[in-house]
């Protein structure tokens, strides 16, 4: 049991402040970053970017620090999706009902 306690802060920050890169996947905004989208986008956040929503079209975490890690680790393994979906290539993928 004690080996996953480091992992409790980390989910503890996912669960309440929500992940940044699902955030900007769910935004949907023309224009915004694709490639590494939440891990800019808590990036942005760290720097005092000023206007996240009308950057990425999301708000971001309320622990960008926190959110980070998971966020680069989100993104590294949504990478191949992501390099498709800026290069054009329709995959035919699609979730919900």
């Amino acid at each position: 049991m004690r080996r996953w306690a480091g992992l409790l802060p980390l989910l503890a920050a996912l669960l309440l402040g929500g992940c940044a890169s699902v955030r900007t996947m769910n935004a949907a905004k023309p224009g915004a970053p694709i490639i590494y989208s939440g891990t800019q986008l808590d990036w942005y956040a760290l720097h005092d970017g000023c206007c996240p929503r009308d950057r990425f079209g999301a708000e971001a975490p309320r622990h960008p620090g926190l959110d980070l890690p998971a966020s680069v680790l989100l993104d590294t393994l949504m990478l191949p999706f992501a390099v498709a979906a800026e290069l054009g290539v329709v995959l035919g993928v699609s979730g919900g009902n």
